[in-house]
């Protein structure tokens, strides 16, 4: 079978070329396209289902019951032909039976056929139906084949969308004329107006089938040329002021533009018979299809990258380029997009650029960390905006709570401008306070440093105000690198992170990666555990693989070489792993003093308590550090059994809950009564209620993001800091039903800024 559908894939295309072209009714025609398709694939099966009126009819088979059709319909999400249209996915099943998804028909005589292919339909990024083959022998069918299918499901879009057969939508959608809100993932803070502007109109693929496949051929040779030679253009010249350039982002960005899989790919497309658009349509439907199936961010975002790139050929090769980049910005805009590739965002007038919305997006995306760096607020998740808004309306965006208005009536303006007033208000006190030492009103000083993970983070140290970085993740440079980073590219990194923090101190944590951080070019490293989070991960990883820490212990103290090198080692469980840690650090420092290298002038060696079960030996632990730091995302997640990025999951992962607290106090008693300096790290300590507690804990010392200093240094100087402990080991004693409205009343009464 395989064989035999990768060789009448052409002739498949050339027969509906010629269905097409003859007279006759869409209903003619779609019959004999399902007739053409069984025989070709030798399926005993072939069937086409169609959008209308919110519901999936069947519109022509060859082996089902004919009486069935324009009978049969299917809701969007029911069945198997519904699940592919409401996801937009392939199913690809050996025994139809056994999926979930599975609705019977009687009216199809489907009961004897056991295995099932279907793949959506697709016009204008929306499903509009599904083609579907059949067998009575349950077997999984091959790639060749479903890419046969998706290569026939492309041209039949053609030939539905110009006869207006279909919705044309995934579903139905009511817009109202009043104003609508929106919520989504807070991707960048802050809030912003302005008018909606669509980053690209969509390029619809109008002509699928080559007259002439060299000329196609040649059409995306010189497509792919044009586009690398922009993309090398805007990697040489991307500004991010007082961030400077996150080269290591768009250098990834660059390597999938010189991808030979992917224009191999397109090129295996362009030999079926596609043309060039149709082409890199079809690789880009099956790549969305494989994104809808991965679950690690990292890969998803690299996937994202490519789907960036595959827009910006297909408009292109098709001679459309004028995105609103290339057009320009007239007003103050906040641009729509599905997602956006940071090499897009860098091409965009900041001055008139407000903010940006996607209906996909994620806080680990390279365009998310460039956002950040030029301060445009984003927004994503925000699912179907591209079909909730016109160009030109009016959009209020409020970054700091994820939430967006469309088409706001007068009152909800003029409120908003208020709270944008207010909020520009806030940040610029927030500012002033940068500048001024963390004391309370009752003298006590507590250490604000800042997370990071590239250089330019440390370089903007002075912006922050912050009295150091107290996590640097060295893995991010893993993260968005296409090769596993050498030493000397580790060294150069963390040498120019030491010379812009100067005199300020740096803890380098080492690698985090492994379990939902898996690296492509290192193929042992995926993790498919059911947990990745607790899986094979972190310092478990880096000690199994020790020329992996080996390089970057070496790394790290040549870099130092000087100053003093502080080292962190994350998600340690037992005393004994930060021993091995330890001592391979140390035999690298024997190895630099041989070689006569220069030396760190001192090391200071500490551990992440992010595994409960590290609380339990700290009595064993603490004598041989120099300084613990505690995971708070990890380690809330662990101690309640409650995975932080599961919504449903969101009440039962709470850092205000007497459970966490009570925890995180028994350890930083017994790191008091060691002498065993502690500081706090994770999205708990840039939070300023959350942050009070931890002050009321005994925390003395915070790494947080850049955006909290100036609100956690704000709440510190309001606080009196031995008034909130005494209260807070009172509400632990006795804890009340609600922890976060009893912390919240006290700030409030005793005038603590935690907003």
């Amino acid at each position: 079978m395989p064989a035999s559908a990768a060789a009448s894939a052409r002739e498949i295309l050339t027969g509906l070329h010629e269905v097409m072209a003859a007279r006759g009714s869409v209903q003619s025609k779609l019959d004999r396209v399902v007739e053409l398709i069984a025989d070709k694939m030798q399926s005993e099966v072939c069937s086409i289902y169609l959008l209308r009126d919110g519901k999936l009819e069947l519109f022509a088979t060859h082996g089902l019951r004919k009486e069935a059709v324009h009978v049969t319909r299917l809701k969007l999400g029911e069945g198997l032909v519904g699940t592919i249209a409401e996801e937009g996915r392939i199913l690809n099943l050996a025994e139809a039976a056994h999926h979930p998804a599975f609705a019977y028909r009687p009216e199809t005589g489907e009961e004897r056929f056991h295995s099932f292919a279907g793949v959506p339909i697709v016009r204008l990024e929306s499903p509009i139906g599904v083609l579907a083959v059949q067998h009575a022998e349950p077997r999984r069918y091959e790639d060749v084949e479903i890419e046969a299918l998706q290569t026939v499901a492309m041209v039949l879009s053609e030939m539905i969308g110009a006869a207006r057969l279909v919705d044309g939508a995934r579903r139905a959608r009511i817009r109202s004329a009043g104003p609508l809100r929106l919520a989504g993932l807070k991707l960048v803070a802050g809030m912003a107006r302005g008018e909606a502007v669509f980053h690209e109109p969509r390029v619809v693929v109008e002509h699928t089938v080559a007259e002439d496949i060299e000329a196609e051929r040649d059409r995306v040779y010189s497509a792919f040329r044009k586009m690398r030679e922009q993309i090398d253009s805007m990697t040489r010249d991307a500004e991010f002021g007082i961030a400077g350039e996150h080269q290591e982002i768009l250098e990834t960005y660059r390597m999938f533009a010189y991808d030979e899989g992917w224009s191999r790919r397109i090129n295996e497309a362009i030999d079926s018979g596609l043309t060039a658009e149709a082409a890199i349509e079809r690789v880009q439907q099956r790549m969305r299809a494989r994104m809808r199936d991965i679950d690690d961010p990292l890969l998803q975002e690299r996937m994202h990258d490519l789907e960036d790139l595959s827009n910006r050929l297909l408009r292109i090769v098709s001679g459309r380029m004028g995105t609103a980049a290339q057009t320009g910005l007239t007003r103050d805009t906040v641009l729509i997009a599905r997602n956006l590739g940071p090499a897009e965002l860098l091409e965009y007038d900041r001055r008139r650029l407000k903010a940006v919305l996607l209906e996909e997006g994620s806080l680990t995306s390279h365009m998310t960390i460039v956002a950040r760096a030029i301060g445009i607020p984003v927004i994503g998740r925000l699912n179907d905006i591209r079909h909730s808004v016109e160009d030109g309306e009016t959009i209020l965006v409020d970054g700091d709570n994820g939430s967006v208005i469309i088409r706001p009536t007068r009152p909800l303006l003029t409120s908003f401008e208020q709270r944008m007033v207010m909020s520009h208000k806030r940040r610029a006190e927030f500012a002033a306070q940068k500048a001024l030492p963390a004391v309370t009103r009752d003298g006590l000083q507590v250490g604000v440093m800042v997370n990071a993970g590239l250089a330019e983070d440390a370089a903007s140290l002075d912006a922050t105000g912050a009295d150091g970085i107290g996590l640097f993740r060295t893995e991010f440079q893993f993260l968005v690198s296409a090769t596993l980073p050498g030493r000397d590219r580790q060294q150069r990194l963390y040498t120019r992170v030491l010379e812009f923090a100067g005199d300020r101190p740096v803890v380098f944590r080492t690698v985090d990666i492994g379990g939902d951080k898996a690296l492509p070019y290192l193929s042992d490293v995926h993790d498919e555990a059911e947990n990745p989070a607790m899986g094979w991960r972190a310092l478990r990883l880096s000690l199994d693989r020790s020329t992996l820490m080996i390089a970057q212990a070496r790394a790290l103290i040549e870099a130092s070489a000087g100053r003093v090198l502080r080292v962190m080692f994350p998600m340690v469980s037992e005393p004994w792993e930060y021993e091995e840690a330890r001592k391979l650090v140390e035999e690298q420092v024997e190895w630099a003093r041989k070689a006569h290298r220069k030396l760190p002038t001192r090391i200071e060696y500490g551990a992440m308590l992010e595994v409960p079960s590290l609380a339990e030996t700290l009595d064993q632990l603490l004598p041989r550090v120099d300084f613990l730091s505690i995971g708070t995302n990890d380690l809330t997640q662990f101690l309640f059994a409650a995975d932080r990025s599961d919504p449903r999951l969101a009440q039962r992962y709470d850092w205000l809950s007497p459970a966490i607290l009570r925890f995180l106090k028994r350890v930083l008693d017994a790191a008091r009564e060691a002498d065993v300096p502690v500081r706090v790290c994770g999205e708990m300590a840039g939070r300023p209620l959350e942050a009070m507690a931890l002050v009321g804990l005994g925390a003395d010392a915070v790494s947080i993001t850049p955006a909290g200093v100036g609100p956690v240094k704000a709440m510190v100087r309001s606080l009196d800091a031995a008034a909130l402990r005494k209260r807070l080991d009172q509400l632990l004693a006795r804890p009340p039903r609600d922890m976060r409205k009893a912390l919240t009343d006290w700030a409030r009464r005793h005038s603590v800024t935690i907003d």
